[in-house]
């Protein structure tokens, strides 16, 4: 999941009118409009990376003949006092992108950085964190672009490209295995060739079986719903808000009944009890907090020089 500047250029020209509206009051009465300016955008702080290309397309959309150098990629991982975009550029657009450049930098860098927490209090064991939908409206994509610039990976991005059978869903279709067989019928009716997404990948059927062109993932509390689940043919399996103890007993359980079953675990998980669960031996752990939770990083915008024509 790369991302898609020209995609993006409309999110950004929002972002842009929301802040200058008609106009930077401020730097209209105080700076001539021929004054040319150098800045540097500065982490503050350890910081992963992501949104430079976002802070970059920012300052061309307001000066189209910007001289911008990004002084460090994406998914970098940087010091403290580290510079990561210079701009040469009309002074009165450099100030009046700097908040909306800085805002799009340091929420998403906020996220690659908790994400890389996580990454890093997993290591050494089989499972891998991925994010949810509890995402901000109309950021998705850049979201789940900075959770993957952080380590992790992705989990369904909506609605559309997964089927993931909750608790009300099941109630609604009246039991585990009824849940299962009409989420298999309905896969099975829509198979047609096309691109495999991340999530997909990842938790797509092994043994070829009908489902193939739409995962099922189906969310489980107990070892009895796991065993109603598996029986039923479950290729991939959510625990669902379990102790670490409950869900190690459900892992072992799955890889018994069936070894070839995708488990993911969810529901309060956090960087202290992260190592708990993965140790459980799941292939994933997913939080929410990865992306609604995530505290922004501190970058600046220093402007060094001005010049006046």
């Amino acid at each position: 999941m790369d991302l898609n500047l020209d995609e993006l250029g409309d999110l950004i020209r929002r972002a842009l009118a929301e802040d200058l509206g008609s106009g930077d009051v401020t730097s209209l009465a105080t700076i001539p409009g021929a004054a040319k300016a150098h800045a540097r955008i500065v982490a503050k702080a350890p910081v992963v990376c992501a949104g430079l290309p976002i802070a970059e397309r920012v300052f061309r959309t307001l000066d189209a003949d910007a001289g911008i150098k990004v002084l460090a990629n994406d998914g970098d991982l940087v010091e403290k006092g580290r510079e990561l975009l210079e701009i040469d550029a009309c002074a009165r657009a450099i100030l009046a992108g700097e908040r909306t450049a800085l805002n799009f930098l340091a929420h998403l860098s906020g996220i690659a950085s908790l994400t890389h927490r996580f990454v890093e209090r997993l290591a050494g064991t089989n499972a891998k964190i991925r994010d949810t939908r509890k995402t901000t409206p109309g950021l998705r994509m850049l979201e789940k672009y900075a959770v993957r610039m952080g380590g992790g990976t992705n989990h369904r991005i909506g609605l559309y490209d997964a089927i993931l059978l909750k608790e009300n869903h099941i109630t609604l279709a009246g039991g585990v295995t009824a849940a299962l067989d009409q989420a298999h019928a309905y896969a099975s009716s829509r198979m047609s060739p096309r691109e495999t997404t991340a999530y997909e990948a990842s938790v797509g059927p092994r043994d070829g079986s009908a489902s193939a062109s739409l995962p099922i993932q189906i969310e489980v509390r107990n070892e009895q719903e796991l065993r109603e689940a598996l029986e039923a043919g479950a290729e991939a399996v959510l625990l669902d808000n379990m102790t670490p103890e409950a869900a190690g007993r459900c892992v072992k359980l799955a890889r018994t009944l069936r070894r070839d079953c995708v488990v993911e675990i969810s529901g309060g998980i956090t960087i202290e009890n992260a190592r708990a669960y993965a140790e459980t031996g799941a292939d994933f752990l997913s939080s929410g907090a990865l992306t609604h939770s995530a505290p922004a990083v501190d970058v600046s915008l220093l402007v060094d020089t001005i010049e006046n024509n």
